[in-house]
């Protein structure tokens, strides 16, 4: 497996070229990308291709691998929202993730499929997200370029069973699972999705969490939770996952890079090799 680290663990508005090196410097194999609001620091959705493939050859200049791209932007656009001017905004949104990706030699977008919520409820959630993304798995396989939806705090697909369900629906090699392991753990075991969702995981976030904190102040440090990383790495394992293992942690409030090298360190424990 290898290790990456998501643009959200560096302190915002961060030249890339300084991210790359440290990276390097850290020891991470890869870095996941975001395609970030306009204004922000490497790719949004006004991105040319030539400044893609510029993002692209810089990333090689340091060793660092681009295997992954995420978004926030789909939090302001859901798939799953009642109006479809809004819907096919959010849809714009991921068919830009799958142009960049191809570009840069990506080969799986995170993709948050939507969110229920007092004016959505469940089954509308789920019904309209399901459209939203049978039309883009046609863009995704014209690209080569795959979709994992990520199990988020969004109150949709709840169990293992069900995100199996609503993946293999789409009927396409090219939609599955982009895994997060700290997300799980206020509903679940991850070790126990990861064996029912198999090959369909795609990717793997990473984070740690405190259940009894019972909200987002339970995310702590990778290591520093209760998450059981053996079991976890055993799963992975067992279901011959050899991808990317990317770090989406919050910062240290003071010297906030360090972050990055910590986490580095973190994760050569959780996957079992020795520390640098």
């Amino acid at each position: 497996m290898l290790k990456g680290v998501n643009q959200w663990c560096f302190p915002e508005g961060l030249p890339l070229q300084q991210l790359f090196s440290i990276s390097r410097e850290a020891g991470y194999d890869a870095v996941e990308l975001n395609v970030n609001p306009l204004g922000g620091v490497g790719l949004t959705m006004e991105t040319t291709a030539m400044e893609a493939e510029e993002i692209g050859r810089m990333a090689k200049e340091y060793g660092i691998q681009l295997r992954s791209l995420s978004t926030s932007l789909l939090w302001h656009t859901p798939l799953s929202s009642a109006d479809a001017s809004v819907r096919e905004q959010g849809r714009r949104v991921v068919e830009k993730q799958l142009e960049l990706a191809e570009l840069l030699g990506i080969d799986t977008v995170l993709v948050v499929p939507g969110a229920v919520n007092e004016e959505t409820s469940y089954d509308e959630c789920y019904d309209r997200s399901r459209a939203e993304l049978a039309l883009l798995v046609k863009e995704a396989e014209r690209r080569r370029v795959r979709i994992g939806i990520e199990n988020v705090w969004n109150k949709f697909l709840l169990s293992p069973l069900e995100m199996r369900a609503y993946v293999d629906d789409l009927q396409s090699s090219y939609v599955g699972v982009y895994f997060d392991v700290g997300n799980i753990l206020h509903n679940g075991y991850p070790q126990q999705w990861i064996k029912i969702l198999g090959s369909r995981i795609f990717k793997v976030h990473v984070k740690d969490y405190r259940p009894c904190v019972g909200n987002g102040n339970g995310f702590v440090p990778l290591l520093a939770g209760d998450v059981n990383w053996t079991a976890v790495r055993t799963a992975l394992e067992d279901i011959g996952y050899t991808d990317t293992v990317t770090a989406e942690v919050g910062l240290y409030a003071e010297t906030p890079l360090q972050t990055v090298y910590d986490t580095s360190r973190h994760l050569d424990i959780i996957l079992g090799g020795a520390a640098r």
